[in-house]
């Protein structure tokens, strides 16, 4: 088969591989459509430890069945899946806890197996997940970020009714986010990226004001947004030192914090302003089997989808989207890789 194939920083290649062949308990799936993560993008310039090349990376993915180990359960060759690529023992502390995400043992196609960025990929059979044949393979390929941003979201605002929320960055994740948020329950919904173009997207597809700090100033603006309730909840879907900077003074007092973008690992925040304002900080990592599920069956009712913020690419074009990516040329807030046009 064809894969594009991470193969050191800021390089990737096509390359004919040998088709893998699923084990006892993993099904074969043929590609229809995958989205490239954020995460990968890091991976891309060699900043993620977890992922290490040569590598196929790929873990947002919907596609059909080829094949079925002989363990593999009750699934039929032709039969549209997502997959969810969280792997966990099951059997530690946080899986007893129905912390999946946790789990010290955990597994992720695409960073610790090959994933999705080819023809073909066998995964295991228990994260399989049937999604109606009639929905589009795009929009099945978000479960995985929505299931993300779903999790987040719906921990962010837990303990606020019909907060203002504020999202920072207006990527995939931060859009999705934003779309969440609006239908959690938020009173309004602002999202703040550097970039117009992506600002315009994210006013017509899921924020309620947008403000770019680059050429405003984002406390002022935030504030007449927001009006006298101020902001009780910030998302921040990005993670540099400003956003994180910018997240904990712009918070209401007994606001909350919620970290999802992974830019950076060292940041210096302002701890003494966070215990004296009683600011909530949290982070969030994956997702459980219920946020999956819950990210799929929003898919299916078509509460959440891709248009007017996403495109799709061919596989051939998968290195030239990733220097795009990462050289800030891209105006829409997600590609996705069609493995149908390799």
């Amino acid at each position: 088969m064809k894969a594009l194939v991470w193969t050191a920083p800021e390089q990737m290649v096509i390359e004919t591989v040998a088709d893998p062949v699923p084990a006892e308990d993993e099904v074969l799936i043929r590609v229809e459509a995958v989205g490239i993560c954020g995460s990968e993008i890091e991976g891309y310039l060699g900043h993620n430890s977890l992922r290490v090349p040569p590598l196929i990376m790929g873990h947002e993915f919907c596609g059909r069945i080829v094949a079925c180990g002989s363990r593999a359960g009750q699934f039929s060759p032709g039969q549209k899946v997502v997959v969810n690529p969280l792997q966990s023992c099951g059997a530690c502390r946080n899986c007893r806890k129905g912390q999946p995400q946790l789990c010290p043992s955990r597994n992720i196609v695409g960073i610790h197996r090959p994933g999705a960025f080819g023809q073909l990929v066998a995964v295991p059979a228990s994260g399989v997940v049937p999604v109606p044949d009639e929905m589009d393979s795009f929009r099945a390929a978000l479960s995985e970020p929505l299931a993300c941003s779903l999790r987040a979201t719906r921990r962010a605002m837990e303990r606020h009714f019909s907060p203002n929320v504020l999202v920072i960055g207006a990527g995939g994740i931060g859009l999705l986010c934003a779309k969440v948020a609006k239908l959690l329950g938020a009173r309004r919904v602002t999202v703040a990226d550097t970039h117009p173009d992506r600002l315009k997207i994210a006013l017509d597809t899921a924020g309620d004001a947008v403000v770019n700090p680059a050429s405003e100033d984002l406390p002022k603006a935030a504030a007449q947004i927001a009006g006298e309730d101020g902001i009780d909840v910030v998302i921040d879907a990005a993670g540099f030192q400003p956003t994180r900077s910018a997240a904990l003074a712009l918070v209401n007092p007994g606001g909350t914090v919620m970290n999802i973008g992974l830019g950076i690992d060292e940041t210096q925040l302002k701890i003494n302003h966070l215990i004296r304002s009683e600011i909530e900080v949290l982070g969030s990592f994956c997702y459980t089997k219920q946020d999956f599920h819950d990210a799929v069956q929003l898919l299916t009712d078509g509460r959440v989808n891709g248009q007017g913020w996403t495109e799709v690419r061919p596989m051939s074009e998968g290195f030239a989207a990733f220097q795009d990516l990462t050289g800030g040329k891209v105006k829409n807030g997600k590609i996705f890789l069609s493995m149908e046009d390799s």
